[in-house]
């Protein structure tokens, strides 16, 4: 969904409501609160469709002009055992008429479908907030799977809460009786009729979702007619009942949101088009070499729907063969990705280092989830910087990038393009399943914005020999960028060698001359030590003495808990680095007009130790690996003791 908005400014205060009444379409008066933002999260087994209401939701959303910021959370298995707390599935939401940065701490709305959902979840909703919960069902045995010896309808543990008993599953069946399904058949549609009822309670659009539905079951008319029949029974259910007394306005952003047309975008889909776009721009053709894994597949899913952009997808056997394949294609003239995650990576390395030996353009998209091993498929994590910049055997330098947001994927998708092809070196695009999954507004940019990235290929000798020869030298390096040229295989007179074993500098003959080898290492990590890259920005309004260093997925809690300090009058300065190989050159000068500089991250301190070794910084760690973000109150209190401390 896209929508127009206008540069016009303004943030409103947290949590702050007004009430005005309004009438409801049977005539009864109903009140009306607005808000400025609201945190709901919906949650059930993984087969009830939590997923899919959670994104009908967003699009709604963003096409009603709100700021938003999603947390899809589900498990690793296909289809986890049924009212097991292991087998919930949720998707957070939040958006309002202001800038915000996270999918928030805790939701103000709970959608709980089952038991299991419930417990879950209630911990993270705080005392007052609404629960509603589908009292089909709360069945004895399905209270027992997951330790309730009695209903928390009843025992008076939601005493502290909002809570709206819905017998869902019910009201589902009977609103889809003229369809004349099955009872299961039916009982599956309960998701769109809790998404009708928070569509009402929101007053969210609601024609994009009725025409979503039809679309996706164009091929069993009955079944999206029952869906659409299911949603506006939700909505009615939500008009018409005493139970909600109330429904609630968010108002569209106001913040200065540059002037042009926005959609929702999640950071797959938007690294993907990122890639199309890089290879545009570059006038080359786009090939992805990839092997299905979590959280990395949604981007081969969404490159091979685009063949009219010059896209050619290929799911290989194995992470080994879609790395090598990729290769070929960059050895051939592509720009050339290949896209995985942690595990993947591991099976990557010797073609990486072999890219490197060979000085190729070549995308490593990491999406980064929990490890080791197979770890925690579906959760996120940064723990594959140091793999990123070391996993490999011998000096294999290699460039690193990390997007800061859903939306932002699209320019470090660009940026990583720009270095693979001036440098002729692979680039590491290191994002992870919190960006992946999760989704904000994005402007869509004017071709004209985007940058130039057209590289030439060799097109002929580039040496004249002692005896007056002219031959093609496939190591003879660009002065300034050490790059070596880009020989299409097949242009006549630019025959050479690639391989991994040693290669002459200039001639490209094989060689195990040790000082031939050195100068080469040398070289090698010259060449990716000068790449150009852009000095790092600190926001600090107030000459603070502490700063918070962020790198990827941080960004937003990070500065959501900045914005708290500062408004609370601390004063705290942040910069957060885009370029982790090599680091911006102001860095280290940054880093030393502060006292104290904290770095969160979601390992155990991979880029603390990185700025350590490099400046010599006694750069204080803030770690979280539970294989969920931030929380930016957490995260506010942890600076704050670091600041008082």
């Amino acid at each position: 969904m896209t929508s127009q908005v206008s540069s016009e400014a303004g943030e409103a205060l947290l949590g702050e409501q007004r009430s005005a009444p309004a009438e409801a379409r049977n005539g009864a008066e109903k009140e009306v609160r607005r808000l400025d933002r609201v945190i709901i999260r919906f949650a059930g087994d993984s087969g009830d469709g939590m997923q899919l209401t959670g994104d009908r939701f967003t699009s709604e959303t963003a096409s009603f002009g709100n700021d938003l910021s999603t947390l899809p959370n589900f498990p690793a298995e296909i289809r986890a055992p049924a009212g097991t707390l292991p087998g919930v599935s949720s998707f957070q939401l939040h958006f309002a008429d202001h800038d915000i940065l996270t999918p928030g701490d805790a939701p103000n709305v709970l959608v709980a479908m089952n038991p299991a959902a419930l417990k879950a979840n209630i911990a993270d909703v705080p005392r007052g907030g609404e629960i509603i919960v589908n009292t089909d069902e709360f069945a004895k045995r399905a209270m027992a799977k997951v330790g309730y010896a009695q209903s928390p309808l009843e025992d008076g543990s939601l005493d502290g809460y909002r809570v709206h008993p819905v017998p869902l599953t019910t009201l589902t069946i009977e609103a889809l009786k003229e369809f004349g399904l099955s009872r299961k058949e039916a009982e599956r549609s309960k998701n769109m009729f809790a998404l009708g009822l928070l569509s009402w309670m929101y007053h969210r659009p609601t024609e994009g979702t009725e025409a979503f539905l039809r679309s996706k079951f164009a091929k069993k008319p009955q079944i999206a007619e029952a869906n659409v029949a299911a949603f506006r029974a939700g909505w009615n259910f939500g008009e018409t009942t005493e139970d909600f007394a109330v429904s609630y306005e968010v108002a569209p952003a106001t913040r200065a949101f540059p002037t042009g047309t926005y959609r929702n975008i999640s950071g797959n889909l938007a690294l993907s088009y990122g890639l199309i776009a890089a290879a545009k721009q570059a006038e080359l053709p786009l090939y992805l070499g990839s092997y299905p894994i979590t959280p990395a597949s949604d981007i081969l899913h969404e490159l091979s729907r685009h063949k009219n952009f010059g896209v050619r997808t290929f799911q290989a056997e194995d992470e080994i063969a879609g790395i090598g394949a990729a290769l070929g294609a960059a050895f051939g003239g592509s720009l050339a990705v290949t896209t995985t995650s942690g595990p993947g990576v591991a099976l990557k390395s010797e073609t990486i280092g072999l890219a490197v030996s060979l000085e190729l353009p070549l995308l490593i998209v990491d999406i980064q989830r929990g490890g080791p091993s197979t770890g925690l498929p579906t959760k996120t994590e940064q723990a594959d910087l140091l793999q990123a910049m070391y996993g490999r055997n011998g000096e294999a330098p290699v460039p690193v990038v990390a997007p800061k947001t859903p939306a932002d994927c699209f320019d470090a998708a660009l940026e990583a393009a720009r270095i693979a092809l001036a440098y002729r070196t692979p680039v590491f695009l290191l994002s992870d399943g919190y960006l992946a999954n999760g989704s904000e507004p994005w402007r869509i940019p004017e071709v004209a914005d985007l940058p130039d990235l057209r590289t030439p290929f060799a097109t002929g000798p580039n040496h004249t020999q002692a005896d007056g020869t002219e031959v093609f030298w496939p190591y003879k390096r660009d002065p300034e960028t050490l790059a070596r040229p880009w020989a299409v295989p097949g242009t006549p007179g630019l025959e050479h060698r690639i391989g991994g074993i040693e290669k002459q500098d200039g001639t490209g003959n094989i060689s195990y001359d040790p000082a031939n080898h050195e100068f080469m290492v040398r070289t090698r990590q010259a060449k990716i030590d000068g790449i150009d890259v852009p000095d790092i920005e600190t926001d600090d309004p107030d000459g603070a003495r502490t700063l918070v260093l962020g790198w990827g997925s941080t960004y937003g809690p990070i500065t959501a808990a900045v914005r708290r300090i500062r408004r609370e009058g601390g004063h705290i300065a942040q910069a957060h680095l885009r370029h982790l190989n090599p680091f911006p050159k102001n860095l280290g000068e940054v880093l030393k007009r502060y006292e104290k500089v904290v770095i969160p991250e979601m390992n155990l301190g991979q880029l603390a130790t990185l700025v350590r070794a490099e400046f010599l910084v006694d750069a204080r760690s803030h770690t979280q690996v539970n294989g969920m973000p931030f929380k930016a109150e957490q995260l506010a209190a942890a600076l704050k003791e670091a600041i008082d401390a």
